[in-house]
C-alpha cells in the first residue's frame, strides 16, 4: 500500500496531465474559427488552477508539458516535435516564459493566503481557548502543512533541546524569546518561513501574556472575595458577640457588686440572662463550625430512617418559643433516610427564622406532604417577606434581607442548605412583599423501609 504522500504526488500528476489534455481539447475545436498561434495562450488556463492548487513545481510542469503539446498538435509539421517555421520557437519560447512567471505569482499568491489563513487560525484558536501549552501540537501540524515541511514542534520551556533530526528555529517576539520552533534538519530557508515564524512568535507572546493576566486576574479576583469573606465574618461575628458578652458582662458585674442588695429573685433573673447569652455564643459558635464543615466538604451524613414526626418533634425541642409553631402533618407520610442531625439542625435554623422574623404573637407554621416521591416540608412566616431578587442570596452565608435590623450572623440558613444539599434534599424561599416567606425543604422518601429510628 502507497504512502499518503506518494498518493497525493500521484493525484497532483494526474491533476496536471488533465488541465494540459483539457485546454488541448478546447484548442482543437477552436482552431476552424481562430488563428492557431492566437490559441497558444489558452494553456494560461491549465497553469493558473495548477499553480494555485498544487503549487510552483507543478505549475512549470505544465508549462512545458502545454509548450510540447502546443507543438505536437497544433504546429506544423504536425505530430513531431520539430517546427516548419523557426519563427515558432520563438512563439514557445515567449509562451514558457510567461507560463512560468504568471504561475511563480499565482503559486506566490496562494503561499501568502495560506499565511494569512494558518496565521488567523492560530490567533482564533489561542483567543478562543485560555490553555497555550494545549493548542501548541495542533498549532504546530498547521505551521508544517503550510511551511511544507514534514514535520513540526514547538515548545515554551527556554531549555527545550531538538530532538533527533531536529533543528532550532527560535520564536522572538521583540526582544524577548517565547519558545522554540523545531522543523527537520535540511528544509531550506524560505521567504514564507521568514514572514511565518516571527509573526507565530508575536501571537504566542500575546496569548502567554494572555493567560498570565487571566491568571493574576483569577488570584485577585479569589484574595478579593477571601477579603470579602473574612470581612463578613469579622463584621457579623463582631456583632453578634458583642451584645451576649456585654450582658454577661453586666450580669456579673452586678452580682459581684457587693454594694447592691439583690434579691433572691433578682439574682435568679440575673443568673438566666447570663444562661440565655451563652446559649447564643455557644450556637454561634456551633454555627462556625458547622459552616466551616460544610465547606470543606467534611460534613459528611450518616443516613438512617427517619419519619417527619420524629424530625420535627426532636427540632421544636430545640426551638425556643415553640409553642407559635403550629403543626399540621399529613397522614400516611413516608420515612425519609437522612441523617437525623443534620436535617433537625435545619428545621431548627428554619423554624428560628421564621420566629425572628414574624411579629408576636403571629403564629409560624410548619407543614409537611408527600409529593410523589419526596417529602415537602413548608416553614411559613408572617413577616413583610424578601424581595424576589434576592430570595437566591439569602442561602449564601453572611447574608440578610435587605434592610432588615433583625440581629443574626446570616448563618443559620447557608448552614440549612449545606446540610440539605448533603442529604440529597433540595431547599429554597417563596415569597411576595408584605405576606411573610415560606422556605421550601425536600427530602427524597423511602417506599419501604425495613427499620425507623425510634
Amino acid at each position: 500500500m502507497r504512502a499518503p504522500a506518494a498518493w497525493n504526488a500521484w493525484y497532483r500528476i494526474a491533476g496536471s496531465v488533465a488541465a494540459v489534455a483539457l485546454v488541448t481539447a478546447g484548442i482543437e475545436l477552436l482552431k476552424p474559427y481562430v488563428p492557431v498561434l492566437s490559441l497558444g495562450v489558452l494553456y494560461i488556463l491549465a497553469v493558473l488552477p495548477v499553480a494555485i492548487a498544487f503549487g510552483l513545481t507543478y505549475a512549470v510542469g505544465v508549462a512545458v508539458g502545454s509548450m510540447l503539446a502546443f507543438n505536437f498538435f497544433f504546429l506544423p509539421p504536425l505530430y513531431t516535435l520539430t517546427l516548419a517555421d523557426s519563427r515558432n520557437w520563438f512563439a514557445l519560447a515567449v509562451f514558457l516564459v510567461t507560463a512560468v512567471v504568471v504561475s511563480e505569482l499565482a503559486a506566490r499568491s496562494r503561499r501568502r493566503a495560506d499565511e494569512s489563513a494558518l496565521l488567523a487560525k492560530v490567533a482564533a484558536s489561542l483567543l478562543e481557548r485560555s490553555d497555550v501549552t494545549a493548542q501548541l501540537e495542533p498549532i504546530a501540524g498547521e505551521v508544517a502543512s503550510t511551511l511544507g515541511v514534514r514535520r513540526a514542534r514547538i515548545a515554551l520551556e527556554p531549555d527545550a533541546a531538538p530532538g533527533s533530526g531536529e533543528a532550532a528555529e527560535p520564536l522572538v517576539a521583540g526582544d524577548r524569546r517565547v519558545g522554540t520552533l523545531f522543523l527537520p534538519v535540511g528544509e531550506r530557508q524560505t521567504a514564507g518561513r521568514r514572514r511565518v515564524v516571527p509573526a507565530l512568535a508575536s501571537l504566542l507572546a500575546v496569548a502567554i501574556d494572555r493567560e498570565r493576566l487571566a491568571g493574576e486576574a483569577y488570584d485577585a479576583e479569589a484574595l478579593r472575595r477571601s477579603d470579602a469573606v473574612k470581612t463578613a465574618v469579622i463584621q457579623a461575628v463582631s456583632h453578634d458577640l458583642r451584645t451576649p458578652l456585654a450582658t454577661i458582662e453586666t450580669a456579673l458585674g452586678s452580682l459581684r457588686d457587693g454594694s447592691l442588695a439583690l434579691s433572691d429573685d433578682d439574682r435568679t433573673e440575673l443568673l438566666d440572662a447570663i444562661a440565655v447569652e451563652l446559649e447564643r455564643l455557644k450556637r454561634l459558635v456551633e454555627n462556625l463550625l458547622d459552616l466551616s464543615r460544610l465547606q470543606a466538604g467534611a460534613a459528611e451524613p450518616v443516613p438512617e430512617l427517619w419519619t417527619a414526626e420524629q424530625l420535627v418533634g426532636d427540632a421544636l425541642e430545640e426551638v425556643a418559643d415553640a409553642d407559635r409553631v403550629q403543626v399540621v402533618l399529613d397522614d400516611g407520610l413516608p420515612v425519609v433516610r437522612v441523617d437525623g442531625v443534620q436535617i433537625q439542625r435545619v428545621l431548627v435554623n428554619l423554624l428560628e427564622n421564621a420566629l425572628k422574623y414574624s411579629p408576636a404573637p403571629e403564629p409560624v407554621q410548619l407543614r409537611a406532604n408527600r409529593a410523589q416521591r419526596e417529602v415537602v416540608i413548608r416553614v411559613t412566616n408572617r413577616g413583610r417577606g424578601i424581595p424576589q431578587n434576592e430570595l437566591a442570596r439569602i442561602f449564601e452565608p453572611f447574608q440578610r434581607v435587605s434592610g432588615e435590623r433583625t440581629g443574626g450572623a446570616g448563618l443559620g440558613l447557608a448552614i440549612a442548605k449545606g446540610f440539605t444539599e448533603a442529604n440529597r434534599g433540595r431547599i429554597w424561599a417563596e415569597s411576595r412583599p408584605g405576606q411573610g416567606a415560606t422556605f421550601v425543604l425536600v427530602l427524597p422518601a423511602v417506599e419501604s423501609p425495613a427499620l425507623v429510628v425510634t
